[in-house]
């Protein structure tokens, strides 16, 4: 298909959205139901899983949304310091973990560059190309594990989300569609984001659902 060789950046509606507007909040609930389609947050729990001590040191996630995958990460990993990032407003979160999870509300690249044991972002990279992408890979410097899942740009997942159509609303339809040609084939991510092959080890899967998932130690 033409133009899924390369990447090409369209700004989502959703993103110029009010948090409060009805279409806003109805795309994000399409979201919630992508996400568990796609298997999103599951796979980021298991790839987590995969770095215990690292998830001692404290877990990020960049891009937390509503904060469904946090509370889920402050869960399953009760000792550890939960740090979300995002654009939006603080969410209200579950009693039990309410007070475990700080909230970094603004803009990530305006903010000083965190660090921990394990990083994380769900859907959040293919916002971004050029010398943001960079950024945002030197930003990993100050962690040990890095788990990405993002949309992978093929013509598989084009197909499943027009299946879709019917079922979301006019923004999530524009916005599908946007994030796939944003999306990303196999080594872009780490290549994109200027991450050192010779500091950190990768292995790189991408699903039938339509999901590519990269997971990174420090070789």
């Amino acid at each position: 298909m033409a133009g899924m060789r390369e990447r090409k950046l369209v700004p989502e509606l959703l993103d110029h959205l009010p948090h409060d507007d009805p279409s806003a909040v109805r795309s994000r609930a399409d979201l919630r139901r992508i996400n568990f389609l796609m298997g999103n947050e599951r796979a980021a729990l298991r790839m987590a899983a995969g770095f215990p001590q690292a998830a001692t040191r404290g877990i990020t996630e960049w891009g937390a949304g509503e904060g469904s995958l946090v509370v889920r990460l402050a869960r399953r990993f009760p000792g550890s310091r939960i740090i979300a990032c995002d654009l939006a407003p603080r969410p209200g979160f579950p009693e039990d973990v309410n007070g475990r999870i700080e909230w970094r509300s603004g803009d990530l690249l305006a903010a000083p560059a965190g660090e921990g044991g394990l990083l994380i972002a769900n859907l959040f990279l293919h916002h971004f190309e050029g010398e943001t992408l960079r950024e945002l890979g030197r930003r990993c410097e100050g962690y040990e594990a890095l788990v990405f899942i993002e949309p992978d740009r093929a013509r598989l997942p084009l197909m499943h989300a027009g299946l879709l159509w019917p079922f979301v609303n006019p923004v999530t339809r524009h916005d599908m569609r946007v994030s796939i040609l944003a999306g990303f084939r196999h080594g872009e991510i780490q290549a994109q984001m200027g991450l050192d092959p010779g500091v950190w080890t990768f292995l790189e899967t991408s699903t039938w659902r339509g999901a590519r998932r990269v997971v990174g130690w420090r070789a």
